[in-house]
């Protein structure tokens, strides 16, 4: 098959996934093409059945906003043209749902049939997509896509809710390839950040309220009043300068390393001990599942899909928003010895097996062997 894949290619869960997916099904021998603003953070082109094609918006003095989703729906109909596209898999409604209908109508015109295969991922459905501005074309998108997928059956809920939905929902859940956690000593050398005395703990995100950094610091201010630890805190955005302040009025800061953006999360995660999780809202919990896929347990909070994720009581504990004692107490519960912390780390990294990347990718494939039979 010869498919288009059109994601956000930053560090957000939607664009790994859609660009893990996309090379996968480049293995399998289908030829994907990936078309957004920029290459994708973890592609890699180093396969003949891959193609980046990029949208460039030309600045015109008329426009106060470059307009991405008219470029975008140009350059899918272009690449369809010259690469005979078989069919549009689009993640995140906006504008890339809106788009692909764009391009779809335009190619009608000249006797081309593309069928469109949505993806909701969160934001675009529970933030971004229900506001006043952009609900209306959100719900059309979706409406209009030949099919819909969700990452989670909570995502599922909430779109069926927020949104007057016509057509069948999937739930294909996301995934990891359990191939990655393959690292040597020198990568994963824990000695580098922390003493042999002291557990690890890590949060990796955008630094968006949502994530709720401010109760990963006072959970870890909790934990390590009774044991030795170290808090490692990866990513960047808007509440970064705001949680280093509140590190350095805990005098915390001899105990928390801020990273900043980093691309090779798996030589954190590789010597984590414990990974926090307390979003307010998650539509599936990627994080925890790359944690978990690191035989790293998972101290979270029961937002949206991590219950689905992440297993009470065996790959770590859930708690409800905001129970940053609760949360503090169960992470003791696992760091406080040392058996019973190997056992957690084993049971994650059996958890995260759950979602292997060789058991969602045929369910993506069955779903394009039926779009395209279908149009």
């Amino acid at each position: 098959m010869k498919i288009a894949i059109v994601l956000y290619p930053t560090y957000g869960g939607s664009g790994v996934v859609a660009t893990e997916l996309g090379m996968h099904l480049a293995l399998k021998g289908h030829q994907i093409h990936f078309i957004t603003y920029k290459q994708p953070v973890r592609l890699d082109l180093l396969n003949d059945n891959i193609y980046f094609h990029e949208v460039h918006v030309p600045d015109y003095p008329l426009f106060q906003y470059l307009p991405y989703g008219l470029a975008l729906a140009s350059k899918m109909v272009d690449v369809t043209k010259q690469y005979g596209i078989e069919l549009f898999h689009v993640h995140y409604a906006i504008p890339h749902a809106y788009a692909a209908y764009n391009a779809k109508m335009i190619l009608q015109e000249e006797g081309f049939n593309i069928p469109i295969v949505t993806t909701l991922h969160g934001t675009d459905i529970t933030l971004v997509g229900s506001h006043p501005n952009y609900k209306p074309a959100v719900s059309f998108s979706i409406n209009q896509s030949d099919y819909v997928t969700t990452v989670s059956e909570s995502l599922k809920a909430d779109t069926v809710t927020i949104f007057n939905i016509k057509k069948e929902i999937q739930v294909i859940p996301n995934f990891i390839n359990i191939t990655h956690d393959k690292t040597d000593f020198t990568d994963c050398n824990r000695k580098l950040l922390a003493k042999d005395s002291e557990r690890i703990i890590t949060h990796v995100s955008n630094f968006r309220p949502l994530k709720r950094i401010e109760d990963v610091i006072h959970i870890f201010n909790q934990i390590q009043k009774e044991i030795p630890a170290k808090l490692l805190l990866a990513g960047d955005g808007p509440e970064k300068e705001a949680m280093e302040q509140l590190v350095l009025d805990l005098a915390l800061e001899d105990n928390v390393v801020f990273l900043g953006n980093t691309n090779d999360i798996s030589k954190l995660l590789c010597f984590s001990d414990l990974f926090l999780l307390p979003s307010e809202k998650e539509s599936f919990g990627l994080a925890a599942l790359e944690a978990m896929l690191y035989k790293t347990p998972v101290i979270s909070s029961n937002a949206g899909g991590i219950p689905e994720v992440n297993k009470h009581g065996y790959s770590g504990y859930l708690s409800p928003v905001g129970a940053v004692d609760e949360m503090a107490n169960n992470a003791l519960k696992i760091l406080k010895s040392d058996e019973i912390l190997k056992q957690f780390k084993l049971q994650a990294r059996k958890q995260a097996a759950q979602f292997n990347v060789t058991k969602v990718v045929p369910i993506y494939e069955a779903l394009y062997e039926k779009a395209l039979k279908n149009k």
